[in-house]
């Protein structure tokens, strides 16, 4: 099935030209993981692929452009307003359905939420969220080595989730920057989930 108007040749082709050379090798490669991990958990292995090749297609807009396609196009809650450095991803699935034609609810959701999540993340979304932080060729090894150890794990997508807002939080902190309160109420539904599953 065509989930986009344009083949993949294509779409690589464009990211090549409005990605920076680093965001263009991790474009590919979280591609290339989503669609390994899509394999693995039984779900449709294109759909992982046109997904994280389209996560980051504005990424490097310029955040004057981001906030005007916001404004202009889409509804954004204010907690997302918060920090500009997520905000391509809602402009990314805007940009992905626009440009590339793509029409298919799982593939947009994938990319809307890759950088926040969500709560009740489908098995797809989990994937491009996770294979955006493990991909294996712009990605500390130690850390992506370590996620892939958790995936293996009985209910292992969760708690490789729950690592991953563990240390998103650590991060935020470290660095003093505002934390979205979605991401706390993420962390905290995987955290029942996980014990859940253990208990």
């Amino acid at each position: 099935m065509d989930y986009t108007n344009k083949n993949c040749q294509e779409i690589l082709e464009d990211l090549k030209k409005i990605l920076s050379e680093e965001r263009y090798t991790h474009t590919v490669a979280t591609a290339q993981c989503a669609k390994e991990l899509a394999k693995i958990y039984g779900i449709d292995c294109e759909k992982a692929y046109i997904a994280g090749l389209l996560h980051d297609c504005a990424k490097c807009f310029s955040k004057e452009k981001l906030l005007e396609i916001i404004k202009d196009n889409l509804e954004i809650d204010d907690s997302e307003m918060m920090n500009y450095k997520t905000l391509h991803a809602p402009v990314s699935a805007y940009i992905a359905h626009k440009e590339y034609g793509v029409c298919d609810k799982e593939i947009l959701s994938a990319i809307r939420w890759h950088t926040l999540g969500k709560k009740d993340m489908s098995t797809l979304e989990k994937i491009v969220f996770i294979a955006d932080k493990i991909e294996p060729v712009t990605r500390d090894k130690k850390y992506t080595d370590e996620i892939r150890t958790i995936l293996k794990e009985e209910n292992g997508i969760n708690k490789a989730l729950l690592k991953l807002y563990k240390e998103t939080i650590k991060s935020l902190v470290k660095r003093d920057l505002k934390i979205c309160p979605v991401t706390i109420e993420i962390y905290n539904c995987l955290q029942e989930s996980v014990n859940v599953a253990v208990n």
